[in-house]
C-alpha cells in the first residue's frame, strides 16, 4: 500500500511540474509578443527587457502564487516614476480591495531637515551652503527597508509624512497593510542598501530636457523658484549621475517616461487580459 501510495504522489508531481511548465511557456510566449506589439508605437512603453526577466516572472507567477512580490522602481526626479505607478495601478485594481496592493513611497522618507532650513532663513540661502536634497543620506533608507520587509512578512506598517514645503517629517503618516504586490518608488530604491530585497528592479528612462521642464513646474509647488530653483536643480542633475543613472545597469526593464498615461492603461489592460486568458 505505502509503494502504491509513493508511486501516485510521484505521478502527481510529475504531471504537476509538466503542467507549470506549460503554462511558464505559454505566460512567457503572450508577454513576448505584447512586447513585439508594443515595439511598433511611436513611443513604446518598454525600451529594454532582460532576456531572462520575462521566465523570471512567469515562473514566480506559477511556482510562487502565495509569495509577495516587491516591485522597485526608479528613475530620476521628474522622470514619470509616481505617473507610471499611479496609472498602472489604475488598470489593474478595478476596485480597491484590500490585499492587492500596497504603495511605499520615497518621498514619505526624508528626514527631517526644518532646522536646517529655519537657521539658513531661505532655500537660496540653505543651498548655497552646500546642502543637498537629492542625496541617499536625506532619505531614512534604513527605516524604509525595515517596512519593506515588514511588508512582505505580513506585517502593517505606518509610513512617515513629509512636508516638501517646510522640510517637516512626520512618524505619523499612512498605514500601509501587506498585499500580494508591494509597489514603492523613489530615486534611491534601487541603491545598495534596499535593491536586494527587490524581486523586481523598474528603471524610468526620460531625456534630460524633458525632465528639466517637469522639474521646474513642480519646484514651484514645493516653495522653490529662482535662484533657489536653479542651484537645486544643477544639484539634482549631478547627484543623478552619482547616484540613479547607474541603476539603469542593474534594472530588469527600462520604462519610457514618455509614454502618455493612457497608453499605460491600455497596455497594462492587454497584458491582465491576455495572462488572464492564458492562466485560466
Amino acid at each position: 500500500m505505502e509503494a502504491t501510495m509513493d508511486l501516485e504522489f510521484a505521478n502527481y508531481n510529475f504531471y504537476s511540474s509538466r503542467l507549470d511548465m506549460e503554462l511558464i511557456s505559454n505566460i512567457v510566449d503572450t508577454l513576448k509578443e505584447i512586447l513585439e506589439e508594443d515595439k511598433k508605437e511611436e513611443q513604446p512603453l518598454f525600451l529594454r527587457v532582460k532576456d531572462d526577466f520575462i521566465l523570471n516572472i512567469a515562473r514566480k507567477v506559477v511556482q510562487e502564487k502565495k509569495k509577495t512580490f516587491l516591485i522597485g522602481i526608479t528613475g530620476e526626479s521628474a522622470s514619470g516614476k509616481t505617473v507610471f505607478v499611479d496609472n498602472t495601478i489604475e488598470a489593474v485594481v478595478r476596485d480597491k480591495k484590500e490585499g492587492i496592493y500596497t504603495v511605499i513611497r520615497q518621498d514619505d522618507y526624508y528626514k527631517d531637515t526644518s532646522r536646517e532650513l529655519k537657521e539658513a532663513g531661505s532655500y537660496d540661502a540653505l543651498f548655497k551652503t552646500g546642502f543637498s536634497f537629492d542625496t541617499p543620506k536625506v532619505i531614512d533608507l534604513n527605516l524604509m527597508r525595515k517596512h519593506l520587509l515588514g511588508l512582505k512578512n505580513g506585517e502593517t506598517v505606518q509610513s512617515p509624512k513629509y512636508d516638501f514645503v517646510t522640510c517637516e517629517s512626520h512618524p505619523d503618516g499612512d498605514i500601509k497593510k501587506p498585499a500580494k504586490v508591494i509597489l514603492t518608488e523613489g530615486l534611491y530604491v534601487l541603491n545598495e542598501e534596499v535593491r536586494d530585497i527587490m524581486d523586481v528592479k523598474v528603471y524610468v528612462f526620460t531625456p534630460i530636457d524633458v525632465i528639466k521642464e517637469r522639474w521646474y513646474k513642480r519646484a514651484v509647488s514645493r516653495g522653490k523658484i529662482g535662484e533657489a530653483a536653479d542651484l537645486q536643480f544643477k544639484d539634482v542633475n549631478a547627484t543623478a549621475q552619482k547616484y540613479i543613472r547607474p541603476n539603469y545597469g542593474i534594472a530588469d526593464c527600462i520604462i519610457n517616461g514618455m509614454v502618455d498615461k493612457e497608453y499605460i492603461k491600455v497596455i497594462t489592460d492587454k497584458i491582465m487580459a491576455r495572462l488572464s486568458e492564458v492562466c485560466c
